[in-house]
């Protein structure tokens, strides 16, 4: 298929299940489609009914694709083992039931890394040791996510955990299977640690599997780096802003997409801070618009 552009949850300010400030699913899957988007991600799983009946009725009815899930757990603390298998177990099984095919990992953000998101030379670094059992759980989850699920299964580097900068992106995809693990690859966290994300993508796109659209505010980000500020602060600050209005290079990232026949599901993610008075379906129509505007239609 050619590109398709979808939205997820986050862009609402859904990040976490149970959080009281979250709109209703409902209200999700109805902006979505309304401001002109062809797919959805799962959001963290909970969050959407895991009834395959209730879920697959409303996404039917805003005609929706299931696009994927992702598993935003602690992967580096084994002491939340059994909450990272429930997250990814329950989202393998949703996905199923949607016929939806990614099921993305991302390590959750760790107290060690949050406060120096974005400088990668002052970030923690783990031991030997505690890299290879990190290293190993991740790979667990993606061969139960591919082998038993039948799902294409991409790591996300994502501000603030452990998996985060280039060279440890880097190191994981050269000691993990390729069959099994690919790459989710979120073009505003990869600037927002301080690499670049097109020449990142130039390199590894045949192991591209999916694309997360984000996109930074470079005023933001400076001032979030020279004030040494944790990264739920910077979020709070908009560092996460509209595409089109930040540093990412999206018609750099569009004709690559095309000169290497990437046809698959781009999806846009805005975090926002769902304490600020925000507009998620201004932001998502807006996207949509300008995703459009540079040929993404």
């Amino acid at each position: 298929m050619p590109v398709c552009i979808g939205n997820a949850p986050c862009s609402w300010g859904v990040e976490f299940a149970e959080d009281p400030r979250n709109p209703t699913w409902q209200t999700v899957l109805e902006e979505c489609a309304r401001a002109g988007y062809r797919g959805i991600e799962l959001g963290p799983v909970g969050f959407m009914p895991e009834d395959p009946a209730v879920l697959g009725q409303a996404l039917a009815a805003h005609d929706l694709e299931l696009i994927g899930g992702v598993v935003f757990r602690p992967f580096h603390d084994p002491r939340q083992w059994d909450d990272v298998m429930d997250g990814a177990v329950r989202t393998c099984m949703a996905l199923v039931a949607h016929g939806a095919e990614h099921l993305v990992l991302i390590d959750s953000i760790s107290p060690r890394r949050a406060p120096t998101a974005g400088r990668a030379d002052e970030a923690e670094q783990m031991e030997p040791a505690e890299w290879r059992a990190y290293r190993d759980r991740i790979a667990t989850i993606a061969k139960l996510g591919s082998e038993e699920y039948g799902l294409t299964v991409g790591i996300h580097a994502h501000a603030a955990g452990f998996m985060d900068f280039e060279p440890e992106l880097e190191r994981l995809l050269d000691e993990v299977d390729g069959r099994v693990l690919k790459i989710c690859f979120d073009t505003g966290h990869h600037s927002y640690a301080g690499f670049d994300p097109v020449a990142f993508m130039r390199r590894y796109i045949e192991r591209i599997s999916y694309v997360h659209f984000k996109d930074i505010d470079p005023a933001v980000k400076a001032a979030v780096i020279a004030n040494r500020t944790g990264f739920y602060d910077a979020c709070g600050q908009g560092i996460f802003c509209n595409l089109g209005k930040g540093d990412v290079d999206f018609l750099a990232v569009r004709q690559l997409l095309l000169d290497r026949g990437f046809d698959g599901w781009c999806t846009v993610e805005q975090d926002c801070d769902p304490t600020l008075d925000v507009s998620p379906i201004d932001d998502a129509r807006a996207n949509r618009a300008y995703l459009a505007s540079i040929g993404f239609h």
